[in-house]
């Protein structure tokens, strides 16, 4: 497989993006913490294809990116009020929530009855998220090797593995984001990231 290196800056690169993902392909691109590698959420078989190509377990879930909260409904169900609270804090922003999924959201996704969904803070990601809809997205690196925060980076590692890379630059954020549960009464920070513990506590503390 051949993978092509574009620039997210020029308006074609995005529509390329889009035509790659609805025809199964799997895209890297930067965001807010790290580059994410993506593929349709609701393409069972192209999410299939990130886990091959990242050498991942499929008993590990991977996340979907929105757009915007407004999107939430067509990810999840069941939505506690503390996860509305901390999504209207923190997003667009690095904290991943984990909600009960949604029927609509294939198992090759999550084996789980959950699935954790976030909003990034990055220009390049929130318009190719707008233009092709929510996107089931890992961090693009091979499964045990580090984070890449740039798109040479990826190419390093992920390259021939995958169909695209939208150069954006460095990723501003450098480290994976804040994961929150919010399925239980009382949520739990299941891994730590740029928004810390005590950020959280705050806003579900606030009964406002």
């Amino acid at each position: 497989m051949k993978t092509t290196l574009l620039s997210a800056n020029d308006p074609y690169s995005l529509r390329h993006a889009v035509d790659v993902l609805r025809n199964g392909g799997m895209v890297a691109f930067p965001t807010d913490t790290v580059y994410g590698l993506g593929s349709l959420a609701f393409d069972a078989m192209s999410v299939d294809r990130l886990y091959i190509a990242k050498g991942r377990s499929h008993e590990k879930a991977i996340a979907i990116l929105l757009n915007g909260a407004d999107q939430l409904s067509q990810i999840a169900q069941n939505l506690s009020e503390a996860s509305l609270k901390l999504a209207e804090t923190f997003w667009p922003g690095p904290l991943t929530l984990v909600v009960q999924k949604h029927p609509s959201v294939p198992d090759a996704l999550s084996p789980l009855p959950t699935v954790g969904v976030r909003v990034p803070d990055h220009l390049v990601a929130l318009k190719l998220l707008a233009m092709a809809g929510p996107l089931a997205v890992t961090s693009a690196n091979v499964s045990g090797e580090k984070n890449t925060n740039s798109a040479k980076e990826v190419m390093d590692q992920l390259g021939g593995r995958i169909h695209l890379i939208l150069d954006g630059g460095r990723s501003p954020g450098g480290i994976p984001s804040t994961v929150v549960d919010c399925t239980t009464p009382s949520p739990t920070v299941l891994r730590p990231g740029p928004i810390s513990i005590r950020d959280i506590e705050k806003v579900l503390e606030n009964p406002g």
